[in-house]
Parts: C-alpha cells; structure tokens; sequence
C-alpha cells in the first residue's frame, strides 16, 4: 500500500517538474556568453552557486533550502538580463527566499547576517527591494519540484521494498551529489526526475545491488524515461563526480566564513560553525543607506568568492571511491 502511494506521489511530481524548469533559451544563452560580456556567463553563475552552498552549510540549512535557492537563481537567470555586478545580490535573495519557504522560522538568518557572513557590499534596503522583484518575477511560485524531490521519493520506494536497504543507500551521500551536480548550470538543463534517476542508477552501479537495480528500473518504465536520455545524463553525472573528486577541485575551508565574525555575531551563531577571531570589531554599517538608492546603478560586483570553502558534505567520503581512483588515473593537461 505504501508503495502504491508513493508510485502516485512521483508521478503526480512527474507531471508537474516541466513548470519549474528554467528557460532552456536563457540557460543556453547564459552558457555562450563569455567572461568579459556584460551579461552572466556560466562560470560566474557556477561561482555563485558554490557560495550559496557554502552558505547553506554556513547557517545549518537543508539540503531543500539549497536545492531551492539555486533553482529559483536559475529561473530568474534565465528569464531577466542580469549584469554581473546584481548577481551577489540575486543569488542571496533567492537563498533568503528558500529559506524562509523551508526551514522554521526560528533558523532563518537575517538578512544582515547573510550580507555580512556573505561578505557582499549592498544594503538590507538592497536586498529586501532584490527578493521583491525576485518573486513578482517567479509569480510567487516558490514549493517548486526539483531533483531532490525525486531522490527523495526513489529512495522512499526503494525502501519501502525492503528496510535494510537504509543503510546500503545512502541518501546523505546521494544529496551530496546532487548538490555537487547543481554547482554545474549544464544540470539546470535536465528534467529533475532524469538527474535524479541518474545519481540512483550511479550509485546502484557501484554498490552492484541487483535488486536495487531492478527497483531503479521499474521506476524508469513507471516514469517513461527513456533509455538514451537516462544513458546521456548518467554520462555527464559520472564526469561531474569523478572530476569533483580530483585533487586539483578545492576542498571545504570555512575559514573564509569565519574571520569577518565579530565578537557580537559570534554569540549568536550556532557554537559548532564559528571561532571568535582575534579581530577588531567590524562596524555594522560600513555604506551610508543614500549610497545605495538606486541598486540597480550603484551595487558592487567586487564580492569575494566563497566558492573553496564549501560545505561539510562536500567532502570525499561521499563520492563514490570509484570515482576518486579513475580521476587519479586521468592524464594531467
């Protein structure tokens, strides 16, 4: 019965993933455009998506909270012309916004400690006028479906077949994935249930569990995915996760998240996420609030990358080992 019900659940989801899809057209123009154009190019907004995951450890949020802030940045991208200097700005309103849908209202930061933990040079005026737009743009259209959504009912469905897959499948481990796939615009272009499907079927490679496989199966017949298009996605997830585990991709450092916290800040965080520094204070308002009345003129771009300090679960321990031993094996450029 219970797996009736959760067979009824993902296709409902299923039939629902296509609305919350970024324009294809935006993503695509997104991805051509080069570092020195004006608009967002795809290293850029990879960039900022490393931050938002950084972010998201930072402050304790779920994985959801991230999974929706980046499919909320990747929709507005690719409808709106964005300049460079706006996207700090963007990428944090699209976290504040998920996290206010997610997590209980006790846990959302406030939009000053996201600025200051963020290290971004706008105002909380900037912000509040940013998510305004954000969401008149989105329609107010925030509980979307996303591949979390599907990872979440496969390895539902997986258990309700047979408990002691709990510990064999690990969900932690495939979340992890997920999120390193994310910080990649290229996987913003797949159906959510397709990129889902892919991480499961990778890992059921690499745990050779028949059964398991055979449950993945019948979840691709009951969805109607076709084999060529699970084949090329399960292609692009494996080079995503064997280049992830390279030793050349930078590794998790909070210690860029940690020295501009001051003492007062530093009370109010959770004790397992900062050290005081031996720091001066830093001012609460470094920008006079007229400096930045017209945002859309004045916003820096001049943010620092928090992209080589991501979070706990993007260390190796979550990446399959197989993965890890052939980027080894890859001849060096």
């Amino acid at each position: 019965m219970e797996a009736f019900k959760l067979m009824k659940e993902l296709k409902a989801n299923f039939e629902q993933e296509m609305k919350y899809l970024p324009k294809e057209s935006g993503l695509s123009l997104i991805e051509s455009t080069t570092e020195q154009g004006k608009g967002i190019s795809a290293k850029c907004r990879d960039a900022k998506v490393e931050d938002l995951w950084s972010l998201t450890s930072f402050f304790g949020y779920s994985t959801q909270t991230f999974v929706l802030a980046v499919n909320l940045l990747d929709r507005f991208l690719a409808l709106m012309k964005v300049q460079p200097k706006h996207l700090a700005c963007i990428s944090i309103g699209c976290l504040h916004i998920a996290a206010k849908v997610v997590e209980a209202e006790c846990d959302v930061a406030s939009t000053h400690e996201l600025i200051r933990i963020g290290q971004c040079k706008f105002t909380v005026s900037d912000l509040s006028r940013m998510e305004k737009i954000i969401s008149e743009k989105l329609n107010f259209q925030f509980k979307a479906v996303t591949a979390l959504t599907f990872l979440h009912l496969y390895h539902a469905i997986a258990l309700s077949h047979t408990s002691h897959r709990k510990e064999i499948l690990n969900l932690d481990k495939l979340e992890a994935q997920l999120k390193a796939c994310l910080c990649r615009i290229l996987f913003s272009k797949a159906k959510p249930s397709v990129l889902a499907l892919s991480l499961l079927t990778q890992e059921i490679e690499a745990l050779q569990s028949s059964d398991l496989l055979e449950i993945a199966q019948r979840i691709q017949r009951h969805l109607r995915i076709s084999e060529p298009e699970l084949q090329r996605w399960r292609g692009l997830v494996g080079q995503c996760l064997m280049q992830y585990s390279s030793p050349e991709c930078s590794k998790p450092d909070h210690r860029k998240l940690v020295w501009i916290v001051s003492r007062r800040t530093a009370q109010n965080l959770h004790s397992s996420y900062y050290s005081v520094p031996d720091l001066p204070t830093i001012p609460e308002a470094s920008w006079d609030e007229s400096e930045s009345e017209e945002w859309t003129e004045e916003l820096s771009s001049g943010e620092e990358s928090l992209s080589s300090s991501l979070g706990s679960d993007a260390e190796g321990p979550y990446f399959p080992v197989h993965f890890r031993k052939l980027a080894h094996k890859q001849p060096s450029a």
